[in-house]
C-alpha cells in the first residue's frame, strides 16, 4: 500500500524529440517513497526515453522536475546519482574480470593515507560485504571475480552498488529477463527488503504476473503519452492491456492449425562440441515445434550448433530429405536456415548501422548489381519490411541502437525475413518485448508456417510454448527428454521431463 507514503519523485510535463520523431509528448510520473511503481508500455511509449531524462543520459525538451518536493535540474548522471537515483539496466553495467568490491566501488574508490593515493581494498572489501550480506548474500564473494558470478548475483552485486551510492530511487529495467525461477524469488524478497526501508523503486517489466505480484502503483504509457497510474492489486492485468496497446487482444496466443504435411527438416545423432549425449529430432511443414527445458539444458547450444556458429563433433542435418553440410552460419544461410539468437544486440544486429543496411546483411547478394550493392533497391526492401512488421520510428536510416527493444528484434526478424529462409529457429523471440509486439510475432510465426516455413521456437515461457506449439520438445542436460504433442502437453508434463523425471 502507497497510500500516506510521501512522494519522492514528480516528472511533470517531460517533452522530449529526436529531429521529427516525437518520443514524449508531456508525460508525468510520480514515485512515493518505499513503493514499488511499474511503468508499462508497448516497445517505442517512451519507458526507455523517460527513465534516461531521469538519470541525466539525455536533456528533456520542457517540462519540470521535482526531488523531495523541490526542482531540480539533472543535466548528467553525477547530477542524478548525487539526488540518490540508481539505474540497473537488463544488459548489466559491469566489468566481469574486476573483482566484485571493485565492481561495486568502480569510479568512486576509498583511498588511504594522506595523500589520499592508494586504494583502502580492506575497507572496500568489508563494505562491499556488509551491503552483500544485506542482500543475502555472503560477504565472501566481495573478493571473487565478477564473471564467476551467475547473472542473478551479478544484478545483485549491482543492487549493492546502488546501496553504496545511499540510493533513494533504484530503477529496474527488465530485471528477470535472464533469471532463473530461483534467483527471480531472490530478487523479489530483495526489493521488498529495500522498500520496507523506505526506498522507491521504479519497475520496468513487460510480465503481467510479476506485475501483479510486486507492483503497488502502475503508470501506463502509449505512444509517448501518459494514459493512465493505477493501483496495481485492485486492476485488472487485461484492463492494462487495453491501455497499453489501444485495443483489446482476443487473443494472447493467436494459435492457427495447419494441415501436417511432409517431414521438412531433420536433425540426425547431432552432438554439440563438450555435450555427452547426441540429439534427434523431426520437423514437419505445417506445425511449429517448441523447444523447452530450464536454464543450461542445452537448448540454444543446440540450435547454434545447427546454424553453424558452434562447432559440433557429430550429426546429420537434412532439409526436405537432403542432407545439407553446415560447418559455418554462411553454410546454414546458404542451406536456408534463419537463426533469431536470444542476444539481438550482440549477435542480431550492428547497432551502430541503420536499419536498411541491418535488414539486408543476411542476403546481400539479392541486392548486388555488377559487383556493387543496389542501396535503392535495399531501401526499397526494408521500407517494405517496415511497414509490415510495424517498426517504430519507422525511419530507415535510422541506427538500430537508437530503437527499443521490441523493435530491435523485430528489426532482427526483418532480416532473415530478407532472406526467403525455409527454416526459421527462434530463441526466446519475445523475450523483453511487450505483450502487444509479442503478439504480432506469434502472427508472424503463423504466416511463415502458412508460406511453407518450418518453424522451431525456443522458449523459457511455458506458456508461450503451451499456447503456440504443435510439438514440444524437452532438453535436460544436453539430450531430449520428451517429445509432446499439442494435445497432451501440460505444464507439470513438461516441467517433470524438464527436470529429468519420467
Amino acid at each position: 500500500m502507497t497510500e500516506g507514503k510521501t512522494s519522492l519523485l514528480y516528472m511533470q510535463n517531460i517533452r522530449k524529440s529526436f529531429s521529427n520523431n516525437h518520443v514524449l509528448k508531456g508525460v508525468d510520473l510520480d514515485v512515493r517513497q518505499g513503493e514499488v511503481h511499474v511503468l508499462l508500455g508497448e516497445n517505442g511509449a517512451g519507458k526507455s526515453t523517460l527513465i534516461k531524462i531521469l538519470t541525466g543520459a539525455y536533456k528533456k525538451d520542457s517540462g519540470e522536475i521535482f526531488w523531495e518536493g523541490q526542482p531540480v535540474d539533472i543535466q548528467s548522471p553525477i547530477d542524478a546519482m548525487k539526488l540518490g537515483i540508481a539505474t540497473i539496466y537488463q544488459e548489466l553495467n559491469v566489468i566481469p574480470h574486476l573483482k566484485v568490491y571493485e565492481n561495486i566501488f568502480l569510479g568512486r574508490e576509498l583511498k588511504k593515507g594522506s595523500k589520499r593515493s592508494l586504494l583502502n581494498h580492506k575497507e572496500m572489501k568489508k563494505r562491499a560485504g556488509e551491503y552483500l550480506e544485506m542482500l543475502g548474500q555472503s560477504a565472501s564473494i566481495a573478493e571473487k571475480e565478477l564473471g564467476e558470478l551467475g547473472i542473478g548475483q551479478q544484478q545483485l552485486v549491482e543492487i549493492a552498488k546502488a546501496l553504496t551510492l545511499d540510493a533513494k530511487l533504484i530503477i529496474m529495467d527488465e530485471p528477470t529477463a535472464s533469471l532463473s525461477g530461483r534467483e527471480v524469488e531472490e530478487l523479489y524478497r530483495t526489493v521488498e527488503e529495500l522498500t520496507n526501508k523506505g526506498i522507491a523503486i521504479i519497475f520496468i517489466s513487460h510480465r503481467l504476473d510479476e506485475i501483479k505480484r510486486i507492483g503497488d502503483r502502475i503508470t501506463i504509457l502509449r505512444d509517448g503519452h501518459k494514459i493512465e497510474t493505477l493501483p496495481v492489486k485492485s486492476t485488472d492485468p487485461d484492463y492494462w492491456v487495453e491501455l497499453m496497446v489501444g485495443r483489446t487482444l482476443d487473443q494472447k496466443y493467436p494459435k492457427q492449425s495447419f494441415t501436417l504435411g511432409k517431414e521438412g527438416f531433420r536433425v540426425e545423432n547431432l552432438k554439440v562440441k563438450g555435450s555427452e549425449s547426441n540429439v534427434s529430432f523431426t520437423a514437419h511443414y505445417g506445425e511449429i515445434i517448441g523447444i523447452s527445458g530450464l536454464v543450461g539444458a542445452g537448448r540454444t547450444e543446440l540450435a547454434r550448433a545447427i546454424f553453424g556458429a558452434d562447432p559440433k563433433e557429430s550429426g546429420k542435418i537434412y532439409i526436405d530429405g537432403k542432407e545439407v553440410k553446415i560447418q559455418s552460419p554462411r553454410d546454414a544461410i546458404n542451406a536456408g536456415i534463419a537463426f533469431i539468437s536470444e542476444d539481438r544486440k550482440s549477435e542480431g544486429l550492428l547497432l551502430d548501422q541503420p536499419l536498411d543496411f541491418n535488414i539486408g546483411l543476411a542476403n546481400m547478394k539479392a541486392f548486388q548489381k555488377k559487383k556493387l550493392v543496389d542501396l535503392q533497391k535495399m531501401k526499397e526492401t526494408a521500407k517494405t519490411y517496415v511497414k509490415e512488421l510495424k517498426i517504430r520510428p519507422g525511419d530507415i536510416k535510422l541506427n538500430s541502437r537508437d530503437l527499443s527493444g521490441g523493435n530491435q528484434q523485430k528489426v532482427v526478424i526483418a532480416k532473415w525475413l530478407c532472406t526467403e529462409a525455409k527454416v526459421f529457429l527462434f530463441d526466446e523471440p519475445t523475450r523483453g518485448i511487450d505483450v502487444g509486439a509479442k503478439v504480432e510475432v506469434y502472427r508472424l510465426m503463423n504466416q511463415l508456417v502458412e508460406n511453407g516455413a518450418i518453424v522451431i521456437m525456443i522458449s523459457s515461457d511455458l506458456p508461450e510454448i503451451l499456447g503456440m506449439c504443435d510439438r514440444v520438445l524437452v532438453m535436460c542436460e544436453g539430450q531430449l527428454t520428451a517429445n509432446i504433442p499439442r494435445s497432451e502437453a501440460t505444464q507439470e508434463k513438461i516441467m517433470k521431463a524438464a527436470t529429468g523425471g519420467k
